[in-house]
C-alpha cells in the first residue's frame, strides 16, 4: 500500500479508529469504562499489546506462514501469539502494579479475545502493510482505542451526577454516547481514509 506510516498512524487514531469506525473491541470498552483510572490502565495495556502483537504477527506471517505455505493457519497462529503475549503482560502487571491488576480484574486476560487486537493483525495482512506500516497502524489503533475509552469514561463520570432515564442507564446510554462519538469522528473522514 502506498500510504506513509506517519499518515497511517494518524488515520488509525482519528479517521479509521478501530473502535469507532469498525466497532471492534466493544466488550471491554463498555465494561471497563466505568472508572477513568481503570480505563486508562486497560487502554495503555491495549496500546502495548497492539503494538507488539502487530509486529510479531507481521513477522510470523511473512517469515513463517507464507514461506511454509500454511497461510490458512493465520487465525490460529495470530490468536496464539496474542494469547502468549497477553499472558506475559498479565504477569508483569500483577508483579509490578498489583492495584491496576486487581482493578482490571477479568478484563486483563480478556484482552486475548478482544476482537480489536485480532482485527488489527488481520487488517495489516489484508491491506498488505509493510512492517513499519503495521507497527504504525498497531500503535495508532491502540491510541485510538485508548482515546475512545477515556472519552466514554469521562462522560460516564459526568453522567453519574445527572438523571438518566431508568431504561437507558448502563449499557444503553453508553451505546448512545458511543454512537455520538462515532458520528463526531466521521467529521475527520475527509482528511484521509484507509481501506
Amino acid at each position: 500500500m502506498d500510504i506513509s506510516a506517519f499518515v497511517l498512524f494518524w488515520a488509525a487514531i482519528f479517521t479509521s479508529n478501530i473502535l469507532l469506525t469498525n466497532f471492534l473491541g466493544m466488550c471491554s470498552y463498555l465494561s471497563v469504562s466505568r472508572e477513568i483510572e481503570s480505563a486508562f490502565g486497560l487502554g495503555i495495556a491495549v496500546i502495548f499489546v497492539l503494538t507488539v502483537t502487530s509486529a510479531l504477527n507481521w513477522v510470523v506471517y511473512h517469515y513463517l506462514l507464507v514461506p511454509f505455505g500454511i497461510v490458512y493457519l493465520q487465525y490460529i497462529v495470530f490468536i496464539i501469539v496474542i494469547a502468549a503475549f497477553v499472558q506475559f503482560l498479565e504477569l508483569v502487571i500483577e508483579r509490578y502494579t498489583p492495584a491496576l491488576y486487581y482493578s482490571l480484574g477479568i478484563f486483563l486476560p480478556l484482552i486475548t479475545v478482544n476482537c480489536a487486537i485480532l482485527g488489527v493483525s488481520l487488517f495489516m495482512i489484508i491491506r498488505n502493510y509493510n512492517f513499519i506500516q503495521s507497527v504504525a497502524y498497531g500503535v495508532g489503533s491502540g491510541i485510538g482505542w485508548l482515546l475512545a475509552i477515556l472519552m466514554l469514561a469521562g462522560l460516564r463520570r459526568k453522567l453519574k451526577e445527572k438523571l438518566v432515564p431508568i431504561g437507558l442507564q448502563g449499557a444503553g446510554i453508553s451505546l448512545i454516547i458511543t454512537g455520538i462519538m462515532a458520528l463526531a469522528f466521521v467529521g475527520f473522514s475527509g482528511i484521509v481514509q484507509i481501506q
